[in-house]
């Protein structure tokens, strides 16, 4: 077990004068790295790139890892009947067609990673579960096991069929076929030194850390790999300082990516403790603070809040993977870097993104989420973001996961019906917020948060500030959104703003006859928390929210509607537990 690791926090009071940035701005890879990006994937049919792929065939691994996760139990009972199933999508076992896909692409992912083998052997015994996983690796073999490409050999995903190979050996080496397993040793050690060459190329953030994880797994585990285990341990030493914050959340700023990194680097140390090896210092160091950063952006159940395109993930299985990690450590309430705000007080938990969006090339599902907010009470979500866009189902429709990542689908405010951050055709973030001023302030009496961004300011002519507090007994959340003039010249006219408050599922509301306020019932007899607002029109429309299957729930939100005028406009609400 890690011991308990100092967690460098800012001290109490107000931060002042910090900027967070978005530093290379929202384009995603410029042409000539595209050009080159092309350029590699061509190489890799080249007869030279083959060459470096040949070398001496290994008889067998040093030692096999176990998996310290459980996995997916549909998933899992999908591939005893005979179909691989990934985010509502599923394709039976012998109509795959490898060779000619007609998949998603986030379903070849799944399907190229071998991830499926951690939900297979969750369900079913080994004799049951080898012939399934047998079948699709001779599928693979025959139409990726030569053929170097895209997306099957992709740095990220052969780094994670590595550690899936390596945990889960015993289903995919128990044949007594000799030509089959030397296939299989042959084709795990072409994919180690195709990953030699590869690794430094991947994406920095949870796809650099995870090929670089895959080449050190590989050194541990192929005979006459200490020289490629040191090498990976300092790429991958390399890919944590540059893909992660010094506050431990990575870059892409995903709490789903997060989760990732966290149980890479815990798979990864099971295969040092197969080999009674001790695990680097700094990975170590890193696995502690990713935790505590990961913790952070958990509500007060311990379930994953919905950021970045992540959708909720339970408490039971937040728990089951920190345990898993050994790290004991308390959630990072400020992370300065990554961008999430945690504040605590009694059952209360408020979580705000603090943060401009991640650049382009460092999200795959990035969201114009900033200065939104969620809020729960103990075991219950109160507000809440929509959620989900990586974690949605498969079969939804395109309009709907990209709706998911719009300003719109978060607790914030909308200035003119814009995203803070544009979301390009292509998906990729564009232009938008930049620059985030935030000062935190902590008493005996509450905790206290300004955050404010410049995504509206060229465009339409405002700051958006948001002010949140937060009582010392956690009863009482106070909110004012401020529209700030920016520039020399004013604008003319009234610009219309709405302030939305995405409910979490089952929260019945029951708005007063001023029109001014509304109560929030909370299921299973619950608490009751009243909303009051001053300063704009409170209305109730209906909303969705991703849950933890990727399915969209209906649900309801809070919407404050209004008009600034040029001057400027500011309106406040609070969220008070009645009982």
């Amino acid at each position: 077990m890690i011991p308990p690791q100092p967690i460098d926090e800012p001290r109490d009071g107000i931060d002042v004068g910090k900027r967070l940035v978005r530093q290379g701005g929202g384009t995603g890879l410029s042409l000539s790295e595209r050009i080159a990006e092309k350029l590699q994937r061509l190489a890799w049919r080249t007869p030279l790139h083959g060459l470096r792929l040949k070398g001496r065939h290994p008889l067998k691994l040093i030692a096999v890892a176990d998996d310290p996760f459980f996995g997916d139990v549909a998933r899992g009972q999908a591939l005893l009947n005979g179909d691989l199933m990934f985010r509502g999508e599923a394709v039976a076992i012998d109509r795959l067609g490898l060779d000619r896909p007609k998949f998603s692409a986030a379903f070849a992912e799944h399907l190229h990673s071998f991830a499926w083998l951690r939900d297979l052997s969750s369900v079913a015994p080994r004799v049951t579960a080898v012939p399934i996983a047998e079948t699709l690796m001779l599928q693979w073999l025959a139409a990726h096991g030569e053929r170097v490409s895209e997306p099957a050999w992709s740095a990220h995903v052969t780094g994670r069929r590595m550690l899936f190979w390596i945990a889960h050996a015993p289903l995919i080496l128990s044949s007594t076929d000799l030509v089959y397993r030397s296939r299989v040793l042959n084709t795990i050690a072409r994919a180690a030194r195709h990953l030699d060459g590869e690794a430094g190329k991947a994406p920095a953030g949870v796809r650099a850390i995870t090929a670089w994880a895959g080449v050190v797994a590989a050194g541990l585990v192929i005979p006459g790999g200490d020289p490629r285990r040191a090498f990976g341990e300092h790429g991958l030493a390399r890919a944590l300082a540059t893909g992660m914050f010094e506050d431990g959340g990575i870059v892409g700023r995903s709490p789903a990516e997060q989760l990732d990194a966290v149980m890479t680097l815990t798979s990864l140390r099971e295969i040092y403790a197969a080999r009674r090896l001790d695990v680097p210092e700094a990975q170590g160091l890193a696995l502690t603070r990713m935790v505590a950063a990961l913790l952070g952006v958990c509500h007060g159940e311990g379930g994953l809040a919905c950021w970045q395109g992540s959708g909720p993930v339970s408490g039971e299985r937040i728990a089951d993977v920190v345990a898993a990690t050994g790290v004991r450590t308390r959630p990072l309430r400020h992370a300065g870097d990554w961008g999430y705000q945690r504040l605590a007080a009694g059952r209360t938990v408020l979580m705000v993104d603090s943060a401009p969006p991640p650049v382009a090339r460092a999200a795959r599902e990035g969201c114009a989420s900033t200065l939104a907010f969620e809020l729960s009470d103990g075991g219950q979500r109160i507000v809440v973001n929509c959620g989900g866009a990586g974690a949605a189902l498969l079969t939804l429709s395109p309009e709907l996961r990209r709706a998911l990542r719009t300003t719109a689908a978060h607790s914030t405010l909308v200035l003119a019906d814009a995203n803070s951050t544009a979301i390009h055709a292509d998906g990729s973030l564009g232009k938008g917020v930049g620059v985030v001023d935030l000062a935190r302030q902590e008493s005996d009496a509450i905790s206290r948060i300004e955050v404010a961004h410049d995504g509206y300011a060229k465009r339409l002519g405002f700051q958006h500030r948001r002010v949140l507090t937060l009582s010392a007994d956690g009863r009482d959340v106070q909110g004012e959104d401020m529209l700030i003039p920016t520039g020399r010249r004013g604008r003319k006219g009234e610009t219309g703003f709405v302030a939305r408050f995405h409910l979490a599922p089952g929260i019945e509301i029951a708005p007063t006859p001023d029109g001014q306020a509304a109560f929030l019932r909370v299921p299973d007899g619950g608490p009751v928390w009243q909303f009051r607002c001053k300063g704009a029109t409170l209305g109730v429309e209906e909303s969705l929210w991703i849950d933890e299957s990727g399915k969209p729930v209906p649900t309801f939100q809070l919407v404050l509607s209004g008009a600034t005028p040029a001057g400027g406009h500011d309106f406040s609400w609070r969220f008070h537990r009645a009982r």
